[in-house]
């Protein structure tokens, strides 16, 4: 996509780094008018576009990252005559899952798509994870929807998909050089967690951590900590975000996996894939499970999951709403 090509159409909003933009241009071939996003920098904050640049490079073709077009970051100079640098992305129509999530009666996800959407972010993290990348700051405004239509028995129906954007805070798995005392942590910080704000711990971890916020958050309609003021101190002492009973109970199991204190306990996305709560067979589980698993009416593993579950409402001192 040349420059020429692309025509401003409107402004969709500024974060920390920068600002996006939406621009439309004309295939080719066809003539048909398609939609880029552009992120654009002033030079404070060019290096943190010009690292979002080179990952999203590096994810090329991932289905759950955003994609960015072009093979270089572009620097000009405004009407001020000041330099700006700017990306061209894919463009997502459904805005991101914050605003998506404004469509929703309490701003609360149907049950389903919340396990669609987690499904969905822990694929992208599988990826990510698998670069030997941690995202650092993965939160519903970081998270984009694309609508989508799909087949089913015959019949066409509307669908959504997310994809993971913004990487301009990603680090390197292990890499704990941007942590001071006075700002100690990467990114959002009622999505980080315990290790990240204490010493500056940068691996997958992290980004479980903060995948159970965001999952709460689409259960719930509020913010993780909305129980209380957040306070650092709160994760220092390893105390996770409150848990509502009336969630489902494997999805309180899923939860209490991403709110382990040992950032080991929490797994990888790529197992997580495979927890009970994302398959659809055994998603109906109850606390009065362990009964009729004793009985043999349910799989082996869920007994399993519901001891460890035993184990852990001891251990850990978050409680209940």
């Amino acid at each position: 996509m040349a420059g020429p090509e692309l025509y401003f159409d409107k402004f969709l909003g500024k974060g920390s780094f920068g600002s996006v933009s939406l621009y439309k241009y004309k295939r080719r071939h066809d003539g048909k008018t398609l939609y880029a996003a552009a992120k654009t920098s002033d030079h404070k904050h060019a290096e943190s576009l010009y690292i979002e640049f080179q990952i999203l490079s590096e994810l090329k073709g991932c289905p759950r990252i955003v994609q960015c077009y072009g093979t270089e970051v572009l620097e000009r100079r405004n009407e001020e005559g000041c330099l700006e640098y700017k990306i061209h992305m894919e463009y997502a129509p459904g805005g991101s899952l914050k605003s998506f999530s404004n469509q929703f009666q309490d701003k609360k996800l149907p049950d389903a798509l919340v396990r669609d959407f987690t499904r969905m972010l822990l694929e992208g993290l599988a990826t990510i994870h698998g670069r030997g990348y941690v995202h650092c700051d993965l939160k519903p405004a970081n998270i984009l929807v694309f609508p989508s239509y799909i087949n089913k028995n015959g019949a066409w129906r509307s669908s959504h998909e997310l994809k993971i954007s913004d990487f301009g805070l990603t680090r390197r798995d292990g890499d704990n050089t941007w942590w001071q005392p006075h700002h100690p942590f990467a990114g959002t910080a009622i999505y980080m967690s315990p290790e990240s704000i204490s010493h500056g711990e940068t691996r997958k971890g992290l980004d479980l951590w903060s995948l159970g916020c965001i999952v709460l958050e689409m259960y719930t309609g509020q913010r993780p900590w909305w129980h209380t003021d957040y306070k650092l101190n709160d994760l220092k002492n390893c105390h996770g975000p409150l848990i509502p009973r009336d969630l489902p109970f494997d999805a309180k199991l899923f939860l209490m996996t991403c709110f382990s204190p040992e950032a080991d306990d929490r797994k990888d996305a790529s197992t997580l894939l495979n927890h009970i709560f994302l398959r659809g067979d055994v998603s109906k589980i109850t606390e009065s499970s362990p009964m009729s698993a004793k009985t043999g009416s349910n799989p082996r593993n869920i007994t399993l999951e519901l001891e460890k579950l035993r184990q852990r409402l001891s251990d850990m001192r978050s409680i209940f709403v």
